[in-house]
């Protein structure tokens, strides 16, 4: 069940990065993220 769970997690972390990074800068900026952060702000919502 954990192994199921940690990959789950995994694919929504991968999943959000994808998105956040087809978006523009402008887009971005609108909800307050700079491209440096993707991977953290996708981290925390995952918990990676």
């Amino acid at each position: 069940m954990n192994l199921t769970r940690t990959f789950n997690n995994w694919r929504k972390y991968r999943q959000t990065v994808d998105e956040l990074n087809r978006m523009s800068s402008r887009e971005l900026a609108d909800l307050g993220i700079s491209r440096g952060e993707i991977r953290a702000v996708a981290r925390r919502a995952y918990g990676r």
